[in-house]
């Protein structure tokens, strides 16, 4: 059944212009198939859009559906039980944002693997499609053992090893953590974690299945280490040189920078330990100062949130559109495009744009997001996947 969609003020993703009285048809697999202006085509079913803002659901780059945002240390170590039943609320939750598609970069037991499987096989329609990285490869006693414990590897051959188990069970990406971090109490950002052998392996392993490594680097050496050994993404990023920067910038590495989890937990600073709000401010200081020269010198950053982590909540991706704007000093269209990035990060090439050929993944809104990046943050905004509407 083919559905056509009328009376829309059309952002297709990619340029910076709303189109009006805009239509776009819509096949039986989900896809749009034409996208015009004035008189629409005859279709099975016609929807009018009442002249309302349409713009493409967003991709999420980085999300921990499996923590639980109320705690200060994502209480990674649940049973597998709960941990499933508020990932799958956290998914919901997602979805109804606004977010269409994320990464998972890490999961307590991997269960995102099997959630994605769920999702693709159309057990869980209720939820964002999902490319899951299960559990993160970290060193005994690294960052990732906030995690259950995290794929522990201490050795190229044991990555090699871990890699292809992880594929093996359903992962679609590889997570590895190059630096401690601001929720793990025994280590600090400047603690190189996985090193250049380590992580090289898990690029050539991951890159030889046509799919991406994000890397978990806060402050150097171990911005750098990821760097060298060419991961697709670098996570937080917070220290990042001007050096590394134009590095970045010369190898096609994205920065996904996570603002609001760090805005977040300045927030509610005196709801979590000393040792946690100390280092968090510190990343603040540093990172939006970095990041804000990273956009300015071309690198592509991505929407991500780190959600799941103390008070960055599910429902709150479009903020990260606001801190980029307010901190970052990014035109809308800019902070909008970082959820294309995302998909272009993610080799989806039939995601992130309203487009013949793309998914009909989109929401519609109120008010112009191009002329207000807050116009995003509705509530009530529809939300579709493949042209049938989910919220």
């Amino acid at each position: 059944m083919t559905t056509v969609f009328t009376n829309a003020n059309l952002f297709d993703g990619v340029t910076d212009e709303i189109n009006e009285n805009s239509w776009f048809l819509v096949d039986d697999l989900g896809k749009i198939t034409e996208v015009g202006t004035g008189e629409a085509p005859s279709a099975d079913e016609s929807i009018d859009l009442d002249h309302q803002y349409v713009m493409p659901g967003l991709i999420n780059a980085h999300t921990h559906v499996s923590l639980d945002p109320y705690s200060h240390d994502g209480d990674g170590f649940a049973d597998i039980v709960t941990v499933t039943v508020r990932s799958v609320q956290h998914l919901q939750e997602l979805l109804e944002s606004g977010v269409t598609y994320i990464r998972g970069c890490g999961s307590s037991y991997g269960v995102d693997r099997t959630l994605a499987d769920l999702q693709r096989t159309g057990k869980l329609p209720q939820i964002p499609k999902i490319m899951p990285s299960g559990e993160p490869m970290t060193m005994s006693g690294g960052h990732g053992v906030l995690f259950h414990g995290g794929n522990v590897t201490d050795s190229a051959d044991e990555m090699r090893k871990k890699v292809r188990q992880n594929f093996a069970e359903g992962a679609q990406c590889t997570k590895v953590m190059a630096t401690g971090g601001v929720m793990s109490i025994n280590d600090n950002m400047v603690q190189p974690q996985l090193k250049v052998p380590e992580l090289a392996v898990a690029v050539e392993e991951t890159h030889s299945r046509g799919s991406i490594v994000a890397a978990h680097a806060e402050a150097n050496p171990g911005i750098m280490n990821a760097l060298d050994a060419h991961v697709d993404s670098i996570e937080h990023g917070d220290y990042v040189t001007d050096e590394q920067i134009q590095i970045m910038v010369e190898q096609g590495t994205f920065l996904t920078p996570t603002m609001l989890v760090v805005q977040s937990m300045v927030d509610h600073s005196d709801e979590l330990p000393a040792w946690e709000a100390d280092k968090n401010l510190e990343v603040m200081e540093a990172g939006f100062r970095n990041f804000k020269k990273a956009y300015e010198a071309g690198v592509k950053l991505t929407l991500g949130t780190d959600a799941g982590c103390p008070f960055t909540y599910f429902d709150e991706t479009p903020r990260e559109f606001e801190l980029m704007v307010e901190k970052l000093g990014m035109t809308n269209f800019d902070a909008l495009s970082t959820s294309h990035h995302s998909g272009e990060l993610m080799k989806l090439t039939e995601y992130g744009e309203l487009n013949a050929g793309k998914y009909a993944d989109f929401l519609v809104l109120k008010e112009n997001p191009l002329a207000d990046v807050k116009a995003v943050q509705q509530k009530d905004k529809q939300v579709y996947q493949g042209g049938i509407r989910k919220f």
